[in-house]
């Protein structure tokens, strides 16, 4: 019988383990433009007072495994002392069947989502581009800086979000876990974004009013839109698509629940064919040379099994207590 494989949130941590997620991903991103593999729509099941319970199934047929996600979101919780979001990953042998490995779900989604954005963020930005902003002082803010500074030499970090208290808050963490660098809490969005070479928006809005303006951005900025609760909320002005190279993890879903995409082509800012797959990009079909570019995703399940999958795999001979591992 095979061994089952216990995955905290501390076996997460270190920056081999973030780049060995960030290329395993592009490994999956790949095999999905090219259609072989799949990632079907979760299951959404609202109960309760807001409460939600999701899951998420995806196969990776040619690495020979498969994952389910179960994820419950509930809003009463931080008045609790409890996190909001909190999951299981199971990783499966397709030939088997077996359960290898039991992952904790909340921490794999933050480092997941922050391995997609430094994909992108790798191909798409100079190797020496070190100045990063992000919009935005939750979990996922944390897991992006650490995941940008795996694979660029981030010197000085901005940072904006609408409440300031967790913007210091984030500011002091970053300079701890991260250092050496420079972090800094603005005032507004606006002075957050200027002349950034990368800018990560990740907030939790519902909105459908941008929170950054396409005007604001300077040319050749890298942006990763990783945020919104839902299809139609909107981060980054949508006017920004239709000069930027698009960058999706995956067309149809894009078009499910992008809402920058799906505002952009209502309003005939682009078309479809100007969503360009992340594993085109990463398979050097899709060159930005130096323009605007634009990573918009909503999260796939695919994701999490690519990065179960790296994370999984010899977790002993990474080392639990060195915190460059």
């Amino acid at each position: 019988m095979t061994a089952l494989t216990m995955v905290g949130a501390e076996d997460m941590s270190g920056s081999r383990r973030m780049t060995r997620v960030i290329d395993t991903l592009g490994e999956m991103f790949v095999d999905l433009a090219a259609g072989r593999t799949r990632s079907p729509a979760r299951t959404v099941i609202e109960h309760g007072d807001q409460r939600v319970l999701l899951v998420s199934p995806a196969v990776w047929e040619r690495r020979g495994v498969g994952s389910v996600k179960i994820t419950t979101l509930t809003p009463g919780n931080p008045e609790r002392g409890l996190p909001l979001i909190h999951g299981l990953v199971a990783l499966t042998d397709l030939e088997t069947g077996q359960v290898t490995a039991l992952l904790d779900g909340a921490e794999l989604t933050a480092v997941r989502t922050g391995a997609v954005a430094a994909l992108a963020t790798r191909s798409c930005t100079a190797d020496d581009a070190d100045d990063l902003t992000v919009i935005g002082a939750g979990v996922q803010a944390r897991a992006l800086i650490r995941a940008l500074a795996a694979v660029r030499p981030i010197r000085s970090v901005r940072i904006f979000s609408r409440t300031r208290a967790r913007a210091e808050q984030l500011a002091d963490w970053a300079q701890e876990a991260v250092g050496p660098i420079r972090a800094t809490v603005c005032d507004s969005v606006k002075a957050a974004v200027a002349d950034a070479a990368i800018v990560c928006t990740a907030t939790s809005t519902d909105d459908s009013r941008p929170l950054v303006e396409a005007g604001w951005l300077a040319r050749g900025v890298h942006v990763n839109v990783i945020g919104g609760t839902h299809p139609d909320a909107v981060e980054l002005e949508p006017a920004t698509l239709a000069s930027a190279v698009t960058l999706v993890e995956d067309r149809t879903a894009a078009l499910d629940g992008a809402g920058e995409v799906r505002a952009a082509l209502a309003a005939s800012l682009i078309g479809e064919d100007d969503l360009h797959e992340l594993g085109r990009l990463v398979g050097g079909e899709i060159i930005v040379g130096g323009r605007t570019s634009v990573l918009r995703t909503v999260g796939m399940a695919i994701e999490d099994t690519a990065a179960a999958v790296a994370l999984s795999a010899s977790p002993a001979s990474w080392g639990r207590t060195d915190g460059n591992a």
